[in-house]
């Protein structure tokens, strides 16, 4: 059982790490979350793609990635088991004829059903812990970081498009110079400012002189 209250505060380096303290409140957040949707209840990311779906029916898996957050591996072999278990199910996209479009199955509905006041329960548990004044900054704050998780994927596709576009422009310049090069020695050579040379030349040993007798 998860108990709520105030902790002594942690001393060391730990106790200034972003990363540490997240992973800390995120797995007392998920605790929360199984203690109020029990054992059998569909587990935090199952309930996010439930949710996702059933606010718009026919979203593609990419288009779950987006709205769950989900990296694309883990939500395809999630989605693939949801719809094994009778929770989704899988057509073909009317936007994209090579996706596959996801709705909620009626199983997958009774599901979403009866979760709902659980995780809402388990929501209100999390807000708890917190003063009341701080609470709606902290949903801020949680909303802006999810953002920027969100951004990431595209961030990442733009800076390799830009670099990819750097590189292609790199070569291109050095193509120019290179022909510039070429084209400026051949009007040299045509203005008779540069000879071919013809090859190495043979220099002509002097005779050895013969040193004369010492009297």
């Amino acid at each position: 059982m998860v108990k709520s209250g105030k902790t002594g505060k942690r001393a060391g380096p730990l106790a200034a790490s972003p990363s540490h303290l997240m992973h800390r409140v995120l797995q007392l957040a998920l605790d929360i979350y199984v203690e109020e949707t029990g054992p059998d209840g569909p587990t935090q990311r199952q309930f996010a793609v439930l949710e996702a779906v059933s606010a718009q029916p026919g979203l593609t898996q990419t288009d779950l990635v987006r709205a769950t957050g989900i990296d694309r591996s883990t939500l395809a072999d999630l989605v693939t088991r949801m719809t094994a278990k009778g929770l989704l199910e899988r057509e073909k996209s009317a936007v994209d004829a090579r996706a596959k479009a996801v709705r909620l199955a009626a199983a997958g509905e009774a599901v979403l059903i009866e979760a709902r006041p659980r995780v809402e329960a388990a929501d209100r548990r999390i807000m708890a812990l917190m003063p009341k004044a701080r609470r709606e900054g902290f949903i801020e704050l949680l909303s802006e970081l999810a953002g920027r998780a969100d951004a990431v994927p595209d961030l990442a596709k733009a800076e390799a498009k830009a670099a990819r576009k750097a590189a292609k422009e790199a070569r291109r310049a050095v193509k120019a110079a290179e022909k510039a090069e070429l084209k400026a020695e051949a009007a040299a050579r045509k203005a008779g400012k540069i000879k071919k040379s013809k090859g190495p030349v043979e220099v002509e040993a002097a005779p050895a002189v013969e040193p004369e007798p010492i009297a």
